[in-house]
């Protein structure tokens, strides 16, 4: 079947509910960095699949490891029946992770299930009913999640009605207006306005935090915020919980985004990379969040043998080939090309990020920072058109999200900046065809 009918046949069996396209593409293979679609076409991915092939695609050793377990262990529910995967992978989340006192592992398949998790247990083992998180934030997709989601995304369904949402500290766009106190007009606001009327902190189980908030528009907090807000949690005992689904697992240059700052959370929720291209999420938290009940959020498959082998193995790439450090040095590196990039391009307002979680966001004007939308979208266009897989976020649909694969290289950056600033250049002489574009809505 080739790309065109795959994608005919796609559009009418594939419900528009699971669909979020940019351009037309199906994928054949891929390998590395890079995607090979049906024609025989490759593209060099700035992707990762949503930050999921963290360590990039069809790992060898990865793939190894798979065989040998579904010869010898295909299934079991370790709800009822467990085996040393999923124990093995609980402790080795436990090492990596910082804190004296005693943690537990809770496992599922997706970033959002896992948020549901905290969603469920945190009120009921602090007996506390309230729970607190960000505008723009992005937890999930189950009615859990979303009800602790801030984006645009989920703002189609009525959440639970116990989560209060606070602004995010957003240096490029501050929600109090421009300030050089941005941290401390947002710890101020949630202390003293959410605290003393809508949301009492004494009856407030849990505060859930993006380090970076990734949908919401690769947005980079002060660096002073993510203290700021622990010493807050803290002061209340308010349990803080680091949503690390898109960011951790060494994207930032470290295992996890609190790691810059040496913060200790209260809970820690992974998913998309952890299973290097696998479905599964887990929590890491202290004992007694998660020992609430027996049974009271399970999933048959959960930390199933062969997606908990993936994430051992992941981990030990990640550790072993030292993709961590090759994050925070090409990320560097990468974040210094697209600033270059920013002194060619008016439209680029704002070039932020960490390791390789990295944002482009594009306004019309630098004054008035107004949301430049459709040329966001006609870029990552014709980057496609130029072999280069690159998705855009945030809550305007303005933000180019640059996430790859952990594994690439400088020379691919070079050849991905080349393609955006091709792209740029098409942009501004209109040759980029519109019509195109606006067939598919992306977000």
């Amino acid at each position: 079947m080739n790309q065109d009918t795959l994608l005919s046949v796609e559009d009418k069996v594939i419900s528009n509910a699971l669909k979020i396209r940019f351009y037309p593409i199906s994928v054949a293979s891929a390998f590395g960095t890079r995607l090979m679609d049906a024609a025989g076409v490759s593209y060099l991915d700035l992707s990762a699949g949503w930050a999921v092939a963290g360590i990039g695609y069809g790992n060898p050793r990865i793939a190894h490891q798979l065989k040998q377990q579904y010869e010898s262990l295909s299934f079991t529910s370790q709800l009822t029946i467990p085996e040393k995967n999923m124990v093995g992978l609980a402790q080795k989340l436990i090492e990596i992770m910082p804190g004296s006192f005693e943690k537990k592992v809770w496992f599922g398949h997706s970033g959002s299930d896992a948020n549901d998790c905290v969603f469920k247990l945190l009120p009921l083992a602090r007996n506390r009913s309230r729970m607190v998180s960000f505008m723009g934030s992005y937890h999930g997709q189950t009615m859990g999640s979303l009800s602790l989601s801030g984006h645009p995304a989920q703002a189609k369904f009525i959440g639970s009605g116990n989560v209060l949402k606070v602004p995010y500290p957003n240096p490029y766009r501050p929600p109090f207006g421009e300030t050089t106190a941005l941290t401390s007009q947002v710890i101020q606001y949630i202390e003293n306005e959410v605290f003393r009327t809508v949301c009492p902190p004494e009856d407030t189980a849990g505060l859930i935090v993006e380090g970076i908030q990734s949908d919401g528009g690769l947005v980079v907090p002060p660096d002073d915020f993510l203290p700021e807000l622990q010493k807050l949690c803290q002061r209340y005992q308010i349990s803080l919980i680091f949503d690390e689904v898109k960011v951790g697992m060494g994207r930032t240059g470290k295992w996890f985004s609190f790691d810059h700052f040496d913060l200790t959370p209260d809970a820690v929720v992974l998913g998309k990379s952890l299973g290097a291209g696998l479905p599964i999420s887990a929590v890491v938290a202290r004992k007694e969040l998660l020992d609430t009940g027996s049974g009271v959020h399970m999933f048959t498959a959960s930390g199933n043998p062969i997606c908990s082998m993936a994430a051992w193995e992941n981990i030990a790439i990640l550790e072993e080939e030292r993709l961590i450090e090759n994050a925070a040095e090409n990320g560097a590196y990468f974040l210094q090309m697209l600033g270059e990039l920013q002194q060619k391009y008016e439209w680029i307002g704002d070039v932020r990020g960490r390791g390789l979680a990295i944002g482009v966001e594009l306004v019309e004007n630098r004054s008035t920072k107004a949301p430049a939308a459709e040329k966001t979208a006609a870029v990552c266009y014709r980057c496609f058109e130029l072999g280069l897989i690159v998705f855009y976020v945030g809550i305007h649909s303005n933000v180019i999200e640059i996430t790859p694969p952990l594994t690439i290289s400088k020379q691919e950056i070079d050849l991905a900046v080349s393609i955006l600033d091709q792209a740029f250049k098409d942009l501004e002489s209109n040759s980029i065809d519109m019509e195109k574009v606006k067939q598919y809505a992306g977000w």
